[in-house]
């Protein structure tokens, strides 16, 4: 049964008028997890969409910067984003629910985010309001300033590039700390902590790019070092 099926199950709670967060309260163990994951993904990325009506090209090509969304699978995608956004809830919400449902500190928050950002840069801009809500919803989340700026620069091309803020660690931090946190950045992105946070193996290909821009990152301070 594909994650796309089991969202389709999860949500049909909605056609007895419930709301879209009332799904995330029966989210609550894996693999429910992973469907929540990818509802959360989708239904505050609704919430950060300009245009009304249906799913837009540029939405599309965001989901598939996060999740491998076979072709047979984009309706049910585009069902999810289309709920969230005629739902009245508002974005705080859900992301309420949803950092209930993964529990405080879950680093699959921060996994989120992330996916968030790549959802909010669909159109090739990362605009003031989306800032302000991705601020929000890290508040939210419990989500650092620190872990915020390595997403912004990370993943918002007009960002300033540095490699500290890739890595979270301060420019003063000793050489050790430093390479102890490239280590823990790397190990963190292995598919197996990801699935073990909830992500579905639909979106680990988010992966993917984090690992390249985390050695890059640990190289271009290696060789600032070495100079």
């Amino acid at each position: 049964m594909s994650i796309w099926t089991r969202i389709s199950d999860a949500l049909a709670a909605l056609a007895k008028g419930e709301g879209l967060a009332a799904v995330f309260d029966r989210l609550k163990t894996p693999p429910e997890k992973s469907v929540g994951f990818t509802i959360a993904v989708i239904a505050l990325g609704a919430k950060m969409a300009k245009a009304d009506g249906q799913v837009t090209k540029n939405e599309v090509t965001a989901f598939r910067e996060v999740f491998a969304i076979p072709a047979a699978e984009e309706a049910n995608a585009a069902r999810v984003f289309n709920l969230a956004r005629q739902d009245v809830a508002g974005f705080d919400l859900y992301a309420g629910k949803i950092a209930a449902m993964f529990g405080p500190g879950n680093s699959a928050l921060v996994d989120l985010m992330e996916g968030l950002f790549h959802i909010a840069m669909a159109d090739g801009e990362f605009h003031a309001a989306e800032e302000a809500l991705l601020r929000e919803v890290a508040r939210i989340f419990g989500v650092d300033d620190r872990c915020f700026r390595s997403l912004m620069t990370r993943l918002v091309p007009d960002a300033p590039r540095d490699p500290y803020d890739v890595l979270r660690v301060p420019h003063d931090a000793p050489f050790e700390d430093i390479r102890n946190a490239w280590r823990q950045a790397v190990r963190d992105s292995h598919p197996d902590r990801l699935r073990a946070r909830g992500l579905p193996d639909e979106a680990l290909k988010m992966a993917e790019q984090r690992l390249i821009d985390v050695n890059r990152a640990w190289e271009e301070i290696q060789a600032a070092k070495a100079a």
